[in-house]
């Protein structure tokens, strides 16, 4: 039997479609995968060479073609079964993919230009190739290391009346909402998603359920991280069907002198970047593209325990935090000294922290592109405490610089570094003082535009490409010593000339020297200030910015840039943790990650 067809890509590797790849290989002998990529509209992917890379549906008459990726899909079943199915994929890019496609039927080896893949349980049955060394799948996988498992973040689906840039207009409105003598048709004058019916959402029904359920509660007005670097303000309810998934485990672990490690179960976007990211607050389902799942260090239950000093039959409930740690990871800290990493909040981050600070080193990244990509992060383990203590040192620097709710000393505040001084400053092209009531602040540069259904879609926007200044080029050989100032200038020949960016908010502000890996910068899939800025389009916000807002940017510039600059420290951090005896896997998860 042969079954041929086109299909969405995502299959070929992605979490969701696991069940279908194991079906396909039991039903099947022979496959082979022909992606044709061309997600650029929905991802932003480009190509190997770096230019967009189109649909192969997009025509002279309709340049666009289809927003999602596409690939064929053909599948041979003999009459004799094989044991074992043979499974290849191979790769069509840019503007000549169709025509490529075509001549590849004339050619005489049927698998000359595929590479061969091998599906199995350690990377979800993906079909496509990869190379992982028998030395990373022997380290631990964050799900290995936490005693819970983790929780997706909160999905809203609501079309954003639930989250809000803007605290006080999001107060007023669920006051309102929750307000029992606001009538329903004034409620609809507000053309949001609370009166609005969806799936599995009947608006008016939500609204009397709720009501009935709780009345406004202004500690549930929370800081909320939607993206990396972009964190805003939410309104948290339990009750069903208002958040289409509240998410009451991850609510249940936020609480003061909290945080989270945040990852995905799979890579969902190439660049993907740190696959890794830190919060204090709740977030969203969306964090990183794939879905982020949020790991809290540690964990707050209540337990029953007979009173005995009362020798009552009465439980008495107690409070208990413990680190959020498995029987395998409690029994590696044991070995390194440390018996009770419960007594301690900086020895239950330990192993946290150190994963933080491997996640963001580009060695890591880079040696281990496909098992990164193919579940969640596997991490090395020191075999000394002092490694893993100094590795989890420089974990806490990566979160701090991660974490918006905090400043961070000679970053975001206080007296500043020449090389951090010079960029992400905000300037106006014509020479005089910024004047937001002028409209100085208003973006429309082009950065985004509302796509169907109310989503924010990027737009190309508006940067000015040029060489360093010799007064930034003297900025920056103030940490010559160091020689991690390259990281702004010559990254492994990643751009020529020196180049920056002044990436402009509309024709007259614009954020002044901007270096091209600062600007390139990517967590968990997004390009991190690109789609800050995608959001904050006039058209979308409907307002300027404040004159906070944009301060923020030159913060997240300087942010990334410090990220950036200690990249040295963590490479030659992460060589010294991997540089061990090989380590005893640990035992199967008890839960299973969705």
């Amino acid at each position: 039997g042969i079954v041929c067809f086109i299909s969405n890509f995502s299959y070929l590797s992605d979490p969701s479609f696991v069940v279908m790849r194991q079906r396909f290989l039991s039903e099947f002998d022979k496959l082979w995968f022909d992606s044709l990529n061309g997600d650029s509209r929905e991802t932003g992917k480009l190509t190997p060479e770096g230019k967009p890379d189109p649909s192969v549906f997009s025509t002279a008459y309709n340049r666009e073609g289809i927003r999602v990726g596409t690939a064929i899909g053909l599948m041979v079943r003999r009459g004799e079964r094989g044991t074992k199915a043979e499974v290849r994929t191979r790769q069509f890019w840019g503007v000549t993919k169709r025509e490529q496609l075509t001549e590849s039927l004339a050619a005489r080896d049927v698998n000359g230009g595929y590479e061969t893949a091998k599906p199995d349980a350690s990377n979800r049955f993906s079909f496509r190739p990869s190379e992982v060394s028998s030395e990373y799948l022997s380290w631990a996988k964050l799900t290995d290391l936490c005693a819970v498992a983790p929780s997706n973040g909160l999905m809203e689906k609501r079309g954003g009346a639930l989250i809000g840039i803007d605290r006080d207009a999001l107060e007023a409105r669920m006051k309102m909402y929750f307000d029992e003598g606001v009538s329903w048709s004034e409620l609809e004058e507000l053309k949001t998603g609370l009166t609005e019916d969806a799936a599995r959402f009947d608006a008016m029904k939500a609204h009397d359920k709720v009501l009935k359920a709780e009345g406004y509660k202004e500690n549930h007005l929370r800081r909320y991280a939607l993206r990396p670097f972009d964190s805003r303000w939410c309104y948290y309810s339990p009750t069903r069907p208002l958040w289409n998934e509240p998410r009451p485990t991850l609510w249940a672990q936020c609480w003061e002198g909290n945080s989270f490690l945040m990852s995905r179960p799979a890579g969902a976007a190439d660049p993907e970047g740190a696959p890794i990211s830190f919060a204090r607050i709740l977030g969203d389902n969306d964090y990183q593209r794939g879905h982020s799942y949020y790991f809290p260090l540690r964990i707050r239950s209540t337990v029953t325990r007979k009173n005995a000093a009362q020798e009552s039959l009465l439980d008495a409930p107690q409070e208990t935090i413990t680190a959020n740690l498995s029987p395998f990871a409690r029994e590696y800290l044991n070995t390194l000294g440390i018996p009770d990493p419960d007594a301690s909040p900086t020895d239950a981050a330990l192993i946290w922290m150190h994963s933080l600070a491997v996640g963001y080193t580009p060695a890591y990244l880079e040696d281990n592109r496909d098992g990164i990509r193919s579940d969640f992060p596997r991490i090395p383990l020191p075999h000394k405490l002092e490694t893993l203590r100094a590795s989890a040192a420089l974990g806490k620097q990566v979160a701090a610089l991660l974490d918006t709710e905090t400043e961070v000393a000679g970053v975001t505040s206080g007296t500043l570094s020449p090389t951090l001084a010079c960029i992400g400053v905000l300037k106006s092209a014509t020479g005089n003082a910024l004047n937001p009531s002028n409209g100085d602040l208003k973006s429309r540069a082009g950065w985004g535009h509302k796509g169907k259904g109310g989503i924010t879609m990027p737009g190309k926007g508006r940067t000015l490409t040029r060489r360093n200044t010799e007064a930034e080029f003297a900025a920056y050989e103030t940490l010559a010593p160091d020689n991690r100032v390259d990281v702004f200038r010559d990254n492994q020949n990643q751009w020529r000339d020196n180049q920056t960016y002044d990436i402009y908010l509309n024709d007259t502000a614009f954020w002044s020297n901007v270096p091209v890996p600062v600007w390139e910068y990517t967590i968990g899939g997004y390009q991190v200030i690109k789609k800050w800025l995608s959001y904050r389009e006039y058209e979308n916000l409907g307002r300027s910015l404040t004159v906070t807002e944009a301060r923020e940017v030159t913060r997240m510039i300087r942010r990334i840039g410090a990220l950036l600059l200690l990249e040295d420290e963590l490479t030659a951090n992460y060589l010294q943790c991997k540089a061990k005896p090989p380590q005893a896997s640990p035992p199967p998860k008890r839960y299973k990650i969705r």
